[in-house]
């Protein structure tokens, strides 16, 4: 875990969900990896050949932006996915209940959360998935709202994101806290907004979260 800040009045958690809400290493493989092997079924090459072509493009695009990294949404739509049809996919191809069980330390950890702040997940995934893996995990009651790709039609990183999930929870940017295991994709832009943020490695950071707010 790597704390960068912490409000002082805090009112919102915005979490991220994949990788960041649960730790597995297999469903974390599968969602990337069922879209490019349904992109390779579209284009009629190999699975290895997507693998590689997309691997390919976000190794560059690093390397031309300061060595930033590009969600899957977004390097998609520079092979012609738009992201209209990104979220298609994921609504059809992600099935988290095959991957992820229930997490009481979770539970009892945002239960504690839920007496004090609102929770809000904000994910590039679809909103469907991504109930279905909050579901998987137990706590879709606690994180009652969702921010998807299919919200706002934009992939994180998107200030327009962020604004939402601070009307949604009637908080300021510098009340809110941006909890996800991808600085480039869920700090960076939280931080400039003046929001918190903490840098996780999987739900084992998270449970450890109540030490530090």
């Amino acid at each position: 875990m790597k704390i960068y800040k912490i409000p002082q009045n805090l009112k919102t958690i915005i979490f991220d969900i994949d990788s960041t809400l649960y730790t597995n290493d297999r469903y974390a493989f599968e969602q990337v990896d069922v879209q490019l092997r349904h992109f390779a079924e579209i284009k009629g090459v190999t699975a290895s050949e997507i693998r590689k072509m997309i691997e390919d493009f976000r190794t560059n695009y690093s390397k031309e932006h300061d060595g930033k990294k590009i969600s899957l949404g977004n390097t998609l739509t520079h092979f012609g996915i738009s992201i209209e049809e990104s979220i298609k996919w994921r609504e059809t191809l992600l099935e988290p209940k095959d991957f992820l069980d229930r997490d009481e330390k979770l539970i009892q950890v945002l239960t504690e959360f839920s007496k004090k702040y609102r929770m809000i997940a904000v994910t590039n995934n679809p909103v469907l998935p991504a109930f279905k893996t909050l579901q998987a995990i137990g706590i879709e009651k606690l994180v009652p709202d969702i921010i998807g790709l299919d919200t706002c039609h934009k992939s994180k990183p998107s200030r327009q994101v962020l604004q939402l999930a601070c009307e949604k929870t009637d908080a300021k940017p510098e009340e809110c806290l941006s909890v996800g295991d991808r600085y480039d994709i869920d700090l960076s832009l939280a931080l400039e907004m003046g929001m918190g943020g903490v840098l996780v490695t999987g739900v084992e950071d998270v449970y450890k979260l109540a030490e530090f707010i």
